[in-house]
Order: C-alpha cells, then structure tokens, then sequence
C-alpha cells in the first residue's frame, strides 16, 4: 500500500508563501497524475493542481497564477508552490492520485490570516 506523507504548511500572512512537499513511499510519482486538494472546514475535499505523468499541469481556477505544482521523480515527491497566498486560501492540504486512489495521509495545515 502507498503511504502518501504531506509537509510544508504553516500559518502565513496573507500575501506569502509556502512550498508544500508530499513524499510518496513508491514509484507512483512517476507513473501516476498526481494532484494536491484541500479541505476547508465545512466544505467538501477539493482539486486544486494536478501534474500528469508526462508534466502537463492543471489548477483550479481559484489558485491558477498563484500555485505550481512540480515532482521530483528521484525522490517520489510531488510539490505544491503556493505564493500570494489568500485567507481564503486556508485548509488542510492532501496529496493524492488523479482520480484519489490510495489512502489519504494526514495532510499539512495551512493557515493565511494576519
């Protein structure tokens, strides 16, 4: 079974940024498309960015100009860049497959509030 371990979150000011990290126990980084999503208290589990096994990227309309997702196929990580970062923005953060297939992870907390 894939573990799928997420890092990187923290409490900002709105306006900043974070990187977040997600580090996979397999190969399926490099074979899978991979997204990041992200739950707001009370809201349902969203899409945000996703990267297809051959690079191509997609974003939600909410984050598209400010988030970049990239992986490192070396090391099973995929990675989320989250700059001019918004209150609204704020969420637990989870990476998984495009569809989800594996158990989530705990996710990393990001917090934007001044």
């Amino acid at each position: 079974q894939v573990q799928l371990v997420e890092s990187g979150g923290g409490l900002v000011q709105p306006g900043g940024s974070l990187r977040l990290s997600c580090a996979a126990s397999g190969s399926i980084v490099r074979i899978a498309t991979m997204g990041w999503y992200r739950q707001a208290p009370g809201k349902q589990r969203e899409l945000v960015a996703h990267i297809t096994r051959l690079g191509s990227t997609n974003y939600a309309d909410s984050v598209k100009g400010r988030f970049t997702i990239s992986r490192d196929n070396a090391k099973n990580t995929v990675y989320l860049q989250m700059d001019s970062l918004k209150p609204e923005d704020t969420a637990v953060y989870y990476c998984n497959t495009n569809p989800n297939t594996f158990v989530w992870g705990q996710g990393t907390q990001v917090t934007v509030s001044s």
